[in-house]
């Protein structure tokens, strides 16, 4: 039986990964690829999707509106989710481990999601500092 509301968490869920990958592509990607030498790589890329300068000019807003999302989404499965599925009837009150299982699938896109701003978030604002500081 369907949930309410669980079209809008899988929506929810998918804009935290999309969000979550634009991190990586605007900030976190190309940053590495310098890095390790590959310039020509980022400028065929930046060539080819010049919109991608425009979003690392704004990563903090771009990190900002990814962890927002994925802080929703965290409290959607975590806290909201549960409570219509018992309110539905979908599990049982007294076996939590039903609705646990239910939502395996939206857990693991969630922490996919959090992995990934988490490894944007690293490259992009914490390795130029330890790079500058090993320059020094």
């Amino acid at each position: 039986m369907p949930v309410a509301g669980s079209s809008q968490h899988g929506a929810l869920s998918y804009l935290a990964l999309f969000s979550s990958l634009g991190t990586l592509v605007c900030c976190a990607l190309p940053a590495l690829l310098v890095l390790l030498g590959f310039g020509a790589t980022v400028a065929s890329l930046l060539s080819a999707a010049p919109w991608l300068v425009t979003l690392s000019r704004h990563k903090a807003w771009v990190f900002a509106v990814a962890g927002i999302l994925i802080a929703g989404s965290f409290y959607y499965v975590h806290r909201i989710a549960p409570q219509l599925l018992v309110a539905r009837g979908a599990c049982p009150a007294n076996d939590p481990d039903a609705c646990r299982n239910a939502t395996r699938m939206s857990r693991a896109v969630l922490w996919l999601s959090t992995a990934l701003l988490g490894i944007g978030f690293a490259v992009a604002y914490m390795l130029p500092v330890v790079l500058e500081r090993l320059d020094s």
